[in-house]
């Protein structure tokens, strides 16, 4: 499958004149818990030619793509990806620690890989999980849950958790958060993990009450906590010079 990504990707780059500086895996398959039907969601980073960014004209910024074999594709213009970057976007800083990467551009992730870290906010990220965390929470609400959605609150809820103890950039792979919890419940989260692997997106399981309670505690206590988080230290100077290397 690696191979049939990068000819669309090359495909995705000679229809629309860019180069495509870094496509990783952002959805189940990097987090590590995918179903056996499960898409590939694949996200990417893209420039044009120079030129391209000297027009005082708004341009299309993102590119999407869907296929028949299940290849979900987004990207960004490295304009935009400057600008979410700037506000601490957790969708964006969650690429560049993906486990699984499909083309990067090295002189790229140099330049920037260090400035994602210092634009990183702890207290904007955690509130995006949080918000996230509580939704899938609601969901699971019930005898029967689907199993996707309860994968879905398990590592929103932990990501938050992982912000609050360490302070850091949040892994991807939803194994590297499993530190986080005690042996009784890491051995509950992972047989649930090898159970997922032999089931379609769509299956329904009884809920693990206990373990939900435990959900609850940990978005209960970063709902409590957030707000005493720090911001990020992101430099406009400093990214612009960054921005134009990139562009060189």
């Amino acid at each position: 499958m690696k191979n049939r990504i990068l000819e669309k990707l090359k495909e995705v780059e000679d229809k629309h004149s860019i180069e495509i500086l870094l496509a990783v895996e952002s959805g189940s398959r990097a987090w590590g818990f995918a179903s056996p039907d499960s898409d590939y969601d694949i996200r990417f980073i893209y420039r044009h030619e120079k030129e391209w960014y000297l027009s005082p004209w708004d341009k299309d910024e993102t590119i999407e793509f869907m296929t028949e074999d299940d290849l979900d594709g987004s990207g960004w213009d490295l304009k935009k990806t400057f600008h979410l970057l700037l506000k601490s976007n957790a969708a964006l800083l969650s690429w560049f620690y993906s486990p699984v990467v499909y083309k990067k551009n090295e002189e790229f992730t140099d330049l920037f890989k260090p400035l994602a870290d210092t634009c990183f906010s702890p207290i904007a990220v955690s509130y995006h999980y949080l918000s996230m965390s509580k939704k899938y929470l609601e969901a699971c609400r019930h005898d029967e849950v689907k199993l996707k959605s309860y994968f879905y609150c398990l590592r929103t809820a932990l990501t938050g958790k992982w912000i609050l103890d360490k302070g850091t950039v949040p892994p991807v792979l939803f194994s590297d958060l499993l530190v986080l919890v005690d042996d009784f419940t890491r051995t509950k989260i992972e047989n649930l993990v090898a159970l997922k692997a032999t089931k379609g997106e769509s299956y329904n399981h009884s809920n693990d009450w206990e373990l939900f309670g435990f959900l609850e505690s940990v978005v209960a206590e970063t709902e409590e906590k957030t707000k005493t988080l720090a911001g990020g230290k992101g430099n406009k100077k400093e990214m612009e010079l960054v921005f134009r290397k990139i562009l060189a």
